[in-house]
């Protein structure tokens, strides 16, 4: 099981408040706004998905790292450890 169920209704209202906000990005463009607030609200955005994004890592090592290592099993274990450090070296770039 993944960790999602607790903050599922939490993560979704995030998101679509996230996609309200892009579209409000797309509204600024196509009224021709002053291209600092366009860029405001981009810094928002990232900001907010950055959110999210850690708490979805967050998720994955209290419950699929901490669970496979706690199987005793090397092979998941090593498994759910690379994912870990795969998604670490992707957040970490797009900041």
């Amino acid at each position: 099981m993944h960790g999602y169920a607790k903050d599922k209704e939490a993560l979704t209202k995030r998101l679509h408040r996230i996609e309200g906000q892009v579209r409000g990005i797309e509204r600024m463009i196509e009224e021709d706004r002053y291209c600092i607030d366009v860029l405001t609200q981009v810094a928002a955005v990232k900001t907010a998905l950055e959110g999210v994004a850690a708490k979805l890592l967050e998720d994955h090592v209290t419950h699929c790292v901490a669970e496979a290592l706690a199987s005793g099993d090397p092979d998941v274990a090593g498994e759910k450890s690379e994912e870990l450090l795969a998604a670490v070296q992707r957040f970490s770039r797009t900041r």
